[in-house]
């Protein structure tokens, strides 16, 4: 892990108020408490490490590699959302190699086991050339890209920039489907997110998931994903950890992938919960803003219409993370739709 310089340190520590408000919340949620790289948070298959080096400073990103009994020649990529991990993906995995699919699942660098960089210019463009790298370095080169949440707006971008690499795009509730900013939603700084972040608790995660992920529905298996996200803000690397977050944030709000959507040439999947409301900074909008904000059966066809040689398939009663919602019905349309498009 990088030590944050003192400059940066002095420039993340926004008063003392804050402090004291962050620090209120800490006390009153329990539980585990993770490193900044997730330690303690065991994965369900074995994590490694791509090594390398991004602007200027040393880099470890993570990545679960799996490879399957009986292969059926094809390579997926799962690419995680913004409040998820590589290992949230765990059923996925188990029903994508079962069906011969290698999979290979990484956390992007500011992002749980991976590094979170005291300083770093995010774009989807460097984490999508991150993802390449680490492909190639395994020896992967034509793939099946199935981005979740963030992760498909990260799919997107992958596919933009190595259409002749990316055999099938899978998008599962991609966010980025609209622009918040056009529609109205007020930019929040870097530091008006990096306060926010601090205040995560458990409880925060928990409702927010349980309203837009799950249709207020719960169960407990959703929990230990509450507390692997709610672990690192415990931990000794709150700081760093919530100051990535909110540079993340900002890439995601800044950096629309909407307008480039009818260049996309791999053969599409759109898979979309229909009850999924999830706007980022949504809560930030007035109300009539808020009003036209996450329409996601509208947002669908209208995806489907703008990305060439798409086939959608909708949820009705699903959220936001239908493969974690209901994983029978969404792996079985899953392994259907990536067996129309044969591999290469």
């Amino acid at each position: 892990m990088l030590k944050v310089r003192p400059l940066l340190l002095a420039a993340i520590a926004l008063s003392v108020p804050l402090a004291q408000a962050a620090h209120a919340a800490q006390t009153a949620d329990s539980g585990p408490a993770y490193g900044p790289q997730l330690e303690g948070f065991d994965y369900p298959y074995p994590v490694q490490q791509y090594r390398f080096s991004s602007q200027g400073q040393p880099l470890e990103m993570a990545y679960i590699d799996v490879k399957p009994e009986k292969p059926n020649g094809r390579a997926v990529v799962l690419l995680h959302g913004k409040n998820f991990c590589a290992a949230t993906w765990q059923e996925s995995i188990q029903q994508l190699t079962a069906a011969g699919y290698r999979v290979i699942a990484p956390d992007q660098i500011g992002f749980c086991k991976s590094t979170k960089p005291p300083h770093y210019q995010y774009s989807f463009q460097q984490l999508a050339r991150n993802t390449h790298d680490l492909l190639a370095s395994i020896g992967v080169h034509d793939v099946t890209v199935i981005g979740h949440s963030t992760g498909g707006m990260l799919a997107m971008r992958y596919a933009l920039m190595y259409p002749k690499e990316t055999a099938q795009l899978v998008l599962v509730n991609p966010i980025g489907l609209e622009d918040w900013k056009a529609k109205g939603v007020p930019s929040l700084s870097v530091d008006q997110w990096y306060a926010r972040e601090l205040n995560v608790t458990a409880d925060r995660i928990r409702n927010y998931e349980k309203s837009t992920y799950y249709v207020n529905q719960w169960k407990p298996e959703y929990e230990p994903w509450v507390q692997m996200l709610a672990g690192m803000n415990r931990g000794p690397g709150k700081q760093i950890v919530a100051w990535n977050s909110a540079l993340l944030y900002d890439m995601i709000y800044t950096q629309p992938v909407v307008y480039e959507m009818s260049a996309i040439q791999a053969p599409t999947l759109l898979m979309i919960g229909d009850r999924d409301t999830t706007a980022i900074a949504k809560d930030a909008a007035p109300p009539d803003v808020q009003a036209k904000l996450g329409h996601y059966p509208e947002l669908a066809k209208a995806t489907a219409r703008a990305i060439p040689n798409t086939t959608l398939v909708e949820f009705p009663d699903m959220g936001h993370a239908p493969q974690m919602q209901d994983p029978q019905a969404f792996h079985k349309a899953l392994l259907e739709g990536l067996a129309k498009v044969g591999g290469k």
